[in-house]
């Protein structure tokens, strides 16, 4: 019951694609790359999600109800975090650095602290005894009746531009040239950001991808060091709505939140303060 697009019969050719499709090299029992969950490609419809990087590529499975099939463009380190994380070797895996494209990405929102990630070479801290890092968190945020997952970026110290002096924080009007919008109402999700998506791969966060300049293949605007683990709760909700909720905000302005409730309720301060900007953004390919 193997979905193979027109793209992934292109990359993989049509023998392969073939005997696919007659179950030879279907997997039968997988964990979907995308909600991380069990299926089947004997008892439900299943696509192939096939990951290109610049030398290597790798077959994954999803549930169809998850993602169609699609080829994923990556770089070659975010291929190799998500073989690492296929075969179970990310406690081995060196720390991927951080891109120059724009700041590193969001965290979500759950009372559980995860490892922190360097500011990028292309934002620069201001001066400071120490260099900016965002904190990264994961849960689920409620807009309206339904659950929505959501990723929250907030920096340890002011983001000024490069080359620019001073001790000012460019942080939100870098991130508002980009495309994010003030949040004023989280009971609203933020609006979409085109061109923009979220990588997950076997149901970790990988990137946050964004257009490339020239036009070419998506690009990370932030990569995790590792793959970031997500909730079961957090994996469901992005299986359901298939958008990522991508908020941002200053540094010291959402702070270090032990429970969900109470990081719900800094960022409603932070957004009737102005001090919140949000994009929404699908997984990637989709």
């Amino acid at each position: 019951m193997l979905d193979v697009s027109d793209d992934v019969r292109a990359e993989i050719g049509d023998e392969e694609a073939d005997r696919l499709l007659a179950g030879e090299n279907a997997p039968g029992a997988y964990d979907c790359t995308s909600c991380r969950t069990p299926g089947n490609t004997d008892q439900e419809r299943t696509s192939t999600v096939l990951f290109v990087g610049q030398e290597t590529a790798v077959l994954a499975f999803a549930h169809a109800t998850c993602v169609p099939s699609q080829v994923v463009p990556v770089s070659e380190e975010q291929l190799r975090g998500a073989v690492r994380s296929i075969t179970g070797e990310d406690a081995a895996a060196p720390a991927a650095e951080a891109p120059s494209h724009a700041p590193p990405a969001p965290p979500a929102l759950h009372a559980s602290h995860t490892p922190q990630h360097a500011a990028p070479s292309g934002y620069a801290p201001a001066p400071a005894p120490q260099q900016a890092v965002l904190g990264v968190t994961s849960g689920v945020v409620l807009v309206g009746a339904e659950a929505r997952p959501a990723l929250v970026v907030e920096p340890t110290a002011p983001i000024t531009r490069p080359g620019m002096a001073g001790h000012g924080d460019d942080f939100l009007p870098l991130l508002t040239e980009q495309g994010f919008l003030s949040v004023v109402d989280l009971g609203r999700p933020p609006a979409p950001l085109p061109g923009w998506s979220v990588l997950l791969a076997m149901g970790q966060l990988h990137a946050v991808l964004m257009p490339a300049a020239n036009g070419g293949a998506p690009v990370a605007w932030w990569q995790a060091h590792s793959p970031m683990p997500l909730s079961e709760g957090w994996r469901n909700a992005v299986g359901r709505s298939q958008q990522v909720m991508v908020y941002a905000a200053a540094a010291g302005t959402i702070g270090t939140q032990p429970r969900e409730d109470q990081l719900r309720a800094a960022l409603d301060r932070a957004a009737a303060r102005g001090a919140l900007v949000g994009a929404s953004m699908p997984l990637a390919g989709t």
